[in-house]
């Protein structure tokens, strides 16, 4: 049998070029004006965190491919002060997610590689998502949710489900810590809320190279 082949995003040559540039912003990103509105920063407990640095230099191999984009942390960072619904509206924290790993991506439907992207999370959730792993994405359309909700229903991204920031909080939240630039933004996230990496721009999630690097990060 022929193996099907990942939802086909972006060329290995652009995601190399985007990982020389250091500090990711991603050619494909879209950039986002910061509004008034977020959520209050808190200090990462570096305690919480302790050998997370470790972690993300073992994860470093692993940081190729389509996921060459991936910047590994470099000092201990809680991922803290995020607030958004889940889709019945209730409110939602990092800490509903404790104890797994989490790849966290901020979408929004006016982003076109983020509109690219989300097969491919969705892609990735199905393949790998368990008890240990989710992706948790979060759309940050402003507005009422009729256009997210039509979005997910026409591509066919079913097993994501539909977690919100309308206000685009938690965007303008990560942005003041230096993690987010534009869209898509991503960050891996392990079992105690504590980043691992980060990335600006779009990847293909469903390919080897993603599903490689979640499965050591849910070992590590």
């Amino acid at each position: 049998m022929t193996e099907k082949k990942p939802t086909g995003l972006f060329s290995t040559k652009l995601v190399a070029i985007a990982a020389v540039a250091g500090i990711v912003v991603g050619a494909a990103a879209v950039y986002v004006r910061e509004t008034m509105s977020g959520n209050a920063v808190e200090t990462a407990d570096a305690a919480q965190c302790a050998g997370t640095v470790e972690k993300a230099e073992a994860l470093k191999p692993y940081f190729s491919g389509d996921v060459a984009a991936m910047v590994p942390v470099s000092e201990p960072r809680l991922v803290e002060g995020l607030t958004f619904q889940d889709q019945s509206g209730a409110q939602m924290t990092m800490a509903n997610f404790t104890n797994k790993t989490v790849l966290l991506n901020l979408w929004a439907t006016w982003c076109v590689p983020c509109r690219e992207e989300m097969p491919a999370l969705n892609n990735l959730q199905k393949a790998v998502g368990n008890e240990r792993f989710q992706v948790l994405a979060i759309n940050i359309d402003t507005g009422d949710v009729e256009k997210p909700q039509t979005f997910l229903a026409e591509t066919g991204v079913d097993a994501l489900g539909l977690y919100r920031d309308a206000s685009m909080g938690v965007f303008n939240t990560l942005k003041r810590q230096g993690l987010a630039f534009g869209l898509p933004v991503t960050l891996l996230v392990d079992g105690k809320g504590c980043l691992l990496g980060n990335m600006n721009g779009p990847a293909a999630w469903d390919g080897a190279d993603a599903k490689a690097l979640i499965a050591a990060a849910d070992g590590a």
